[in-house]
């Protein structure tokens, strides 16, 4: 045991001595860089290492890391397409008057009152509850609920309903439902306005109803809305809006933005291919 003892003093002591030489050289090669500017390199080739020398002795700063180029976004666009009316012969016919618009602009000339022919629907009957809402009545994902022309009771069709219809006429419609609004911000920028479902006043929805469907209940607002997206800035949104018939209509984009959400991010466009 005493032999074997010796021999690991003997070991660690040189070691000791191995680590303290190695030390010394290297503050003696970062001393030499000091005074002389003449960077040996050490522990590799090249220049990365020559230039962590120098930021260890103090005289540059380390390097940058190298960081890969982020594509920046279009901060405002604006597109020019059709404006057109729902009234006086849609009364309840926002949606499909703005897909109008889409396909339009599309170069597809059709008018609200062929397209609204072809409109999917859901022609489930009404029945009331006492205090006059719906209890059982059609489902907006399947086709359009009620009467367009309002004049028996009509409400509206909802994404899921009218896509079919739009993808008829262009094979490369795309349902961004649930997308980001970035991504609708983006279409626009491209070129292609954004069919978006809102309020009619672009406020809140009120007036929350709930009635049951043949495929299941739903819960959904009265002040349901749809307008076509064209145009953005940093601080405002701007549609085309067939209630009131306007162009580029200029609407604060954060209250938009939560209409939009409140009515579950709905949005209808397509691609250039």
């Amino acid at each position: 045991m005493r032999i074997i003892w010796q021999g690991l003093k003997v070991t660690f002591g040189f070691f000791l001595v191995a680590g303290l030489v190695f030390a010394s050289s290297v503050f003696a090669v970062l001393l030499y860089g000091k005074a002389t500017g003449n960077y040996p390199v050490v522990f590799a080739n090249g220049p990365v290492m020559r230039e962590a020398a120098k930021a260890a002795a103090g005289t540059i700063a380390a390097p940058t890391p190298i960081s890969l180029p982020v594509q920046s976004r279009q901060t405002s666009a604006m597109l020019d397409a059709p404006a057109i009316r729902q009234f006086p012969e849609l009364p309840a016919g926002c949606e499909i008057t703005t897909l109008t618009m889409l396909l339009q602009f599309k170069g597809i000339q059709k008018g609200k009152m062929e397209l609204v022919e072809e409109m999917p629907r859901d022609n489930t009957p009404i029945k009331l509850n006492a205090d006059g809402t719906p209890a059982y009545w059609g489902n907006p994902n399947i086709g359009f609920v009620g009467d367009v022309t309002r004049k028996g009771r009509g409400f509206g069709i909802y994404h899921a309903g009218l896509f079919p219809l739009l993808k008829s006429y262009v094979p490369t419609a795309i349902d961004v439902t649930g997308e980001s609004f970035e991504m609708y911000e983006d279409q626009v920028a491209s070129g292609i306005p954004v069919m978006v479902w809102t309020t009619i006043d672009y406020n809140m929805p009120y007036k929350w109803v709930t009635w049951d469907t043949p495929v299941g209940p739903i819960q959904t607002s009265f002040s349901e809305h749809a307008v076509l997206l064209v145009g953005f800035d940093e601080e405002n949104v701007y549609v085309n809006d067939p209630y009131n018939g306007k162009k580029q209509f200029q609407v604060n984009k954060a209250q938009f933005i939560q209409s939009w959400e409140a009515m579950g991010k709905q949005g209808l466009t397509y691609l250039n291919k």
